[in-house]
């Protein structure tokens, strides 16, 4: 392996570290409705499972109410098991046509019990990033040893791992540190 291979599959697994928790923030709750709250809930429509957001609109039409018009009317009551099976602990209303779902303010023990959930995550995303950085090590290593690449080679490339390593545990503390903020404003 070249340098250069090396150096992009690194950045690709930090990559999918640093994206997967952005994602997994967006389904965290945090007293304010945002449609990213349902978008891991599955739908057992027709006996498939299936995303909620393809079976129907979602939106925010207020802070603290989410809206759900499905597109086929048919299945508001799949929906509405789905949320209520959900971890999301809110409690659909239906009139027929349309789900609202009210977002009920967070309570400061909640607030800590998120902000404690989501540093674990973080951190699970930082442990991710440095063994994509100790994998890539490995193999300039290896690769120095097998006479692929120049000790120089190795240690530029060590420094330009560290580089990227940096980069995406920054980018993982800056957004628990957004995400933190989130959960704790009152």
């Amino acid at each position: 392996m070249t340098e250069e291979e090396i150096l992009f599959e690194a950045e690709g697994l930090m990559e999918k570290a640093a994206t997967f928790l952005s994602n997994e923030f967006r389904t965290i709750r945090t007293g304010r409705a945002s449609p990213a709250l349902l978008d891991m809930i599955k739908v057992d429509y027709y006996g498939a499972p299936t995303a909620l957001k393809s079976l129907a609109n979602v939106s925010a039409p207020e802070a603290n109410l989410l809206v759900i018009k499905p597109f086929d009317v048919g299945g508001l009551k799949d929906i509405e098991k789905a949320i209520k099976a959900s971890a999301l602990g809110l409690t659909p209303n239906s009139d027929g046509r349309i789900i609202r779902l009210t977002v009920p303010p967070l309570s400061g023990e909640r607030r800590q019990q998120l902000s404690q959930q989501i540093k674990h995550m973080a951190e699970q995303a930082r442990v991710s990033i440095r063994n994509a950085r100790r994998d890539a090590n490995k193999h300039l290593d290896q690769a120095q040893k097998d006479k692929e690449l120049t000790e120089d080679q190795r240690d530029k490339g060590k420094k330009d791992i560290d580089d990227l390593t940096k980069k995406y545990v920054d980018q993982v503390d800056e957004a628990l540190k957004v995400k933190t903020d989130e959960i704790m404003e009152v």
